[in-house]
């Protein structure tokens, strides 16, 4: 499904607003919230501004003080902006005191990111896990909705003695909510199913941070067209192909990309999608070299691997967009300024990132640069699997090693 360019004015008019403290300092609140203007462009909003107070702890009643809220109101004000952006997920009590000064939607991190999930869903497995996840955000935030959820099973008969809207509505979530864990089941059934009908073929899932170019890695190992654009979560649902690599069959699964600060509730309800990871023999950590924090967002897939209990995994790092690096050189007296021609595929095997890990390969998936290495890497560590689940294989797979005949 191809996607639709919203224009400049029509977007939603926005700002950002985050928190220095002694956990995130200055430039790391504002690498956090260059990912959150891109998550709200990808939500079709424009962002006009971004606010940043320094704050230990967030103010327990409007997040930030009460000075930059009377900041932001007038920046609402004078630029007639839609909503207003956090970086951080607000309590019920912060964003109903919020809402009140500032007069305009106030959005979380945590909402934004289940507002993406909603549009980009396309399957009846992804639509159902996103609105569980919404549905579990919005329970305790009931208070501040500005009206009561539409009635699906009519009005006779639902409400109590002396019931009020809210203990109504929550009511009406807790039914949903249950309904969904109900469907949700039969999905996981439905997957596990597909992946038992698989039979032993050997499975290779890539992961990594959100938009590092996971789907265009699929495209390229694959020959398959998954959608792969320079937009967060661009890929939702799972898309599993069968792969050959000098003709060694294996299945290749392009899973939903990891954000810091992703949402527990996401993680729960897309537990069909991530068994994915969980069942793979072999993960590709696809990792976008150009980006500056591509260190941090490292420790982000690390972490949220050892969540989902996929963390003991076999991993291969794939560190993609060589063609996009840009080096900066720390003398700034050199002559010769250092440009991403400069770095060779020598040397980048001789950084910490190739000496720090097992297997490290360098690609450009969109250039298709040291492809057929990768191709190699992959071939022999998934030829160690499927030797083992297919051992009468052993001596035509070696043969074809030594020969490079076609077998």
């Amino acid at each position: 499904m191809e996607s639709k360019e919203i224009n400049i004015e029509d977007r939603e008019k926005s700002a950002v607003v985050g928190l220095i403290n002694s956990s995130q300092g200055e430039s790391k609140v504002e690498e956090y919230l260059d990912e959150l203007t891109f998550l709200a462009e990808t939500a079709g909003a424009h962002v006009l501004g971004r606010f940043v107070q320094r704050m230990e702890l967030p103010n327990r009643a409007t997040f930030v003080g009460s000075g930059k809220l009377e900041e932001i109101h007038d920046f609402v004000k004078i630029n007639d902006l839609d909503s207003i952006i956090f970086d951080d997920e607000l309590s019920p009590t912060q964003l109903r005191n919020i809402e009140k000064v500032l007069n305009v939607k106030v959005l979380d991190r945590t909402n934004l990111i289940l507002d993406i999930f909603a549009s980009h869903a396309q399957t009846a497995s992804a639509r159902t896990q996103v609105e569980l996840a919404q549905y579990q955000y919005m329970l305790p935030r009931l208070t501040r909705l500005w009206t009561h959820l539409e009635r699906q099973r009519g009005g006779i008969g639902m409400r109590g003695p002396g019931e009020t809207q809210i203990e109504t509505d929550r009511r009406i979530i807790l039914d949903k909510i249950s309904r969904l864990k109900k469907d949700l089941q039969k999905i996981d059934k439905q997957k596990a199913t597909q992946r038992k009908n698989r039979g032993k073929s050997v499975r290779v899932a890539l992961v990594g941070y959100t938009n590092v170019g996971k789907s265009t890695v699929m495209n390229v190992l694959s020959k398959s067209e998954v959608l792969a654009e320079n937009k967060l979560f661009a890929t939702l649902d799972t898309t599993v192909r069968k792969v050959v690599v000098q003709n060694l069959p294996f299945l290749l699964a392009d899973t939903v990309g990891f954000i810091r600060k992703l949402p527990h509730g996401l993680v729960d309800s897309f537990k069909s999608t991530l068994d994915e990871t969980r069942e793979a023999d072999i993960l590709l950590h696809v990792i976008d070299i150009s980006h500056e924090g591509f260190e941090d967002q490292i420790e982000v897939v690390d972490s949220t691997l050892k969540e989902i209990g996929a963390a003991d995994k076999k991993m291969i790092y794939v560190f993609n967009k060589i063609d996009a690096f840009q080096y900066t050189p720390k003398e700034e007296d050199d002559l010769t300024p250092s440009t991403r021609e400069n770095i060779s595929l020598e040397e980048w095997k001789q950084t910490w990132m190739a000496k720090s890990n097992d297997q490290a390969i360098f690609i450009s998936a969109k250039e298709k640069d040291n492809m057929e290495d990768f191709k190699k890497l992959l071939y022999h560590e998934v030829k160690k699997i499927h030797v083992q689940r297919f051992p009468y294989n052993d001596f035509l797979f070696n043969y074809y090693d030594e020969t490079g005949d076609e077998m």
